[in-house]
């Protein structure tokens, strides 16, 4: 039985005792009172009992919170230290691919500077033998036409 209970049938027991006339004393039956002492003598032991499982549940739930949450803190500390390797190998990355790119670039400039320059020697060569060509083209009609004396053979 609770103790509460046994408490509040105590209480009931004395308060609705017989009053001794012209006393605040009143009239209770010793056995019952007994009785009722016997009864939260064998309560309290079991009760008690209780509250140190209640306490010592109490403190195994909280130990294995507090596992839980030291759990919980090392797999964040953990993913976070990925994270951060993960991030400065894309950052590694990154400044790699910038490098190759601004290689590739520096290259492009050059191969075409080089092909640009290539190219004007080739229209330069072409231009140069045109005009021999032309003047070439150009003493042939004057011979067939005869404004050039033919050139002595000797």
């Amino acid at each position: 039985m609770d103790v509460l209970v046994l408490i509040d049938k105590l209480d009931d027991l004395v308060h609705n005792a017989k009053g001794v006339p012209m006393t605040d004393q009143v009239r209770v039956d010793k056995e019952e009172i007994y009785d009722i002492l016997d009864q939260m003598r064998a309560t309290i032991p079991e009760e008690i009992k209780q509250a140190r499982w209640i306490v010592k549940e109490r403190q195994e739930m909280l130990a294995e919170a507090k596992r839980e949450a030291e759990r919980i803190v090392k797999e964040a500390r953990e993913k976070q230290t990925q994270l951060i390797s993960a991030e400065e190998v894309t950052k590694q990355a990154e400044r790699a691919a910038e490098d190759i790119i601004e290689d590739a670039r520096a290259r492009e400039r050059e191969i075409r500077l080089g092909a640009e320059d290539y190219a004007d020697e080739i229209l330069n060569t072409l231009e140069v033998n045109l005009s021999k060509f032309i003047a070439a083209v150009r003493r042939g009609r004057e011979r067939l036409q005869g404004k050039e004396e033919p050139a002595e053979v000797g």
